[in-house]
């Protein structure tokens, strides 16, 4: 199962990138050559009207390849990648990683859905809790809590013990039946934290969850820049990042507790992809994009044979670093 469960994680990392190109290529009339599922040796092939469709025998990712992308001489063919506008390129390049986060978002999204959402509406009143004693009822929304306005309901935890008072009290806002009022509240401790004795209603609503998939990216997507921040700033950058078979352990880790964090675990390398690939390093998307503003700018002072060599050399440092993180991921194992 872990060797199923790496096999999918790789193909959503790295086909959905590759769709995401060939996707945006047809759409800005870029002549694809070939699309391909999977890597290695071909076990079926299709030839469209310009496009060769194949599935290969390593079912890890997948590649497009356009013409007049990655050549040296700048091909004369108008539907050349080299020949088209620069924010149709932009366009192309930054498609893969927007895929990523489409992925990421329906990682996240699909997350909420089955599991559910917290919502600020109290599901059930424990029998004889101080809740009960205050007169809140299941069904009660709760609108504040010490005067803090709830937006959410790890707000009703963190600002009962933010406001109780020295008398062990605090005032809660709820809205239900009985319209809106205000209850004053004496909490127990329980486990080293006050409580009242309610739990809240759970929602599986499907739209609530795409907004939910959506904002838990954008948030995931903050946490993992400041993390690249602090790495950056460590100075110990390359000897804390892993590669595939830091991957695998993190699959092989992760999928013991649960499809749920599975999941979780593709949303955050999906991002991470997308992060990565939008770097200003040649031969990454974001490098390519920098060198098409950089030619916008500077005419054709710079040729295709020029910016092929310099995403070569990048491509090569990227390789020397692959062998590296990898070398660093088999030593973790055996520490």
């Amino acid at each position: 199962m872990i060797v199923i469960y790496v096999i999918l994680l790789f193909v959503l990392m790295i086909f959905p990138h590759e769709l995401g190109h060939f996707i945006a290529a047809k759409a800005c009339r870029v002549q694809v050559n070939e699309f391909a599922f999977g890597m290695g040796p071909a076990l079926f092939k299709k030839q469209g009207k310009e496009t060769l469709y194949s599935i290969r025998a390593v079912p890890l990712g997948g590649y497009c390849a356009m013409e007049g992308e990655d050549t040296d001489e700048s091909s004369d063919n108008p539907k050349a990648f080299n020949n088209k506008k620069w924010w149709q390129k932009i366009i192309i390049l930054i498609s893969g990683a927007g895929m990523n986060v489409l992925i990421a978002v329906l990682a996240l999204t699909a997350i909420s859905a089955v599991y559910g959402m917290t919502t600020t509406v109290i599901d059930e009143v424990t029998d004889g809790s101080p809740a009960m004693e205050a007169g809140i009822e299941a069904g009660d929304e709760v609108i504040a809590v010490g005067g803090d306005e709830v937006e959410n309901w790890n707000d009703v935890g963190t600002y009962i013990a933010e406001n109780t008072d020295s008398d062990g009290k605090v005032d809660i806002t709820v809205s239900g039946d009985s319209g809106e009022r205000t209850v004053t509240v004496t909490p127990e401790e329980t486990d080293g934290r006050l409580t009242v004795g309610i739990t809240c209603q759970v929602s599986h609503n499907v739209f609530k969850a795409v907004a939910n998939g959506a904002s838990g990216a954008w948030n995931m997507t903050v946490m993992m820049v400041d993390a690249f921040k602090q790495l950056f700033a460590s100075g110990d950058f390359v000897n804390q990042v892993s590669g595939p078979v830091g991957i695998v352990s993190a699959v092989s880790e992760t999928s013991t507790y649960g499809g749920i964090y599975y999941v979780y675990l593709v949303a955050l390398i999906s991002l991470n992809l997308a992060i990565i690939n939008l770097l200003p390093f040649p031969a990454l998307d974001g490098g390519r994009i920098i060198f098409v503003i950089i030619r916008l700018i500077t005419g054709k002072a710079i040729t295709d044979k020029m910016e092929g060599t310099v995403h070569m050399i990048g491509m090569m440092c990227l390789l020397g670093l692959f062998v590296f993180v990898t070398y660093n991921d088999i030593v973790r194992l055996f520490q």
